[in-house]
């Protein structure tokens, strides 16, 4: 059963969720800093990365599955057109998007394979995929009053070899949201000391696992590679940066 709508919304508007959404987006943009004149799509719940893109992106697209309930907009969101849709088949045609964000999209999918084939579908040839989700090893997949206390929870490993068996190659991958799960403002107003002292001691316990990958029409037999850890930006250490020249 999915999150309720209601759920989701309110907790990004806590001090938390602002913190967890500045983490992840910060990430993100490491990632992809400038998407102009693309199109992007957030399946799931993407709303809170897709926000950061809107004002630049040829088209920013918001596909939320049927059944979490209706999605109410607020001024901040404009630029972002919405979808009610099935999670597995979305009404565009192949190759629609170059970019996609799937957050609180895989967690708690019927069938997280079909959702991917999906996203393969919609991709353009050589697109870009970002999948956040819930990391197994951290702590914010056992708090159930957080969205990532929902649903199945994975591995960065899980993650990257299931992305590798569905024709997709995994180019970087990271960890990110060291804060504790607790909305304390002793906590969330110091979210990038956290992040940092977490990149430094625990590099891998982080609440949620981002992953990137291209889209590749063919794969050889026995192509599937493990992803290289990215390098770090200068003045952010542990950052996923794309390694380009590894893809």
């Amino acid at each position: 059963m999915r999150q309720d709508i209601v759920f989701l919304e309110k907790f990004y508007a806590t001090r938390l969720g602002q913190a967890a959404q500045l983490l992840m987006f910060e990430r993100v943009a490491d990632l992809w800093p400038d998407c102009e004149g693309l199109s992007v799509l957030g399946m799931g719940y993407g709303i809170p990365l897709l926000s950061g893109f809107a004002a630049t992106a040829r088209t920013c697209v918001a596909a939320v599955p049927e059944g979490v309930g209706q999605v109410r907009w607020k001024p901040t969101d404009r630029g972002i057109a919405s979808v009610m849709t099935e999670e597995d088949h979305l009404p565009f045609a192949d190759g629609s998007f170059d970019r996609i964000i799937l957050l609180h999209g895989v967690e708690e999918a019927e069938s997280p394979r079909a959702v991917l084939r999906e996203a393969w579908r919609l991709l353009s040839p050589e697109g870009r995929i970002l999948i956040a989700v819930a990391n197994r090893k951290g702590l914010w997949s056992l708090a159930e009053g957080t969205p990532f206390g929902h649903g199945r929870p994975w591995t960065r490993r899980q993650l990257i070899r299931y992305l590798t068996d569905h024709l997709f190659q995994v180019t970087a991958s990271t960890s990110a949201v060291h804060v504790p799960p607790v909305n304390f403002s002793l906590f969330t107003a110091g979210a990038h000391a956290w992040e940092r002292a977490g990149e430094l001691i625990t590099p891998g316990l982080g609440g949620v696992v981002l992953v990137e990958a291209i889209k590749h029409q063919y794969v050889k037999p026995g192509g599937s590679a493990t992803a290289p850890t990215a390098d770090a930006l200068p003045g952010r250490k542990g950052v996923a940066t794309l390694p380009r020249n590894k893809a």
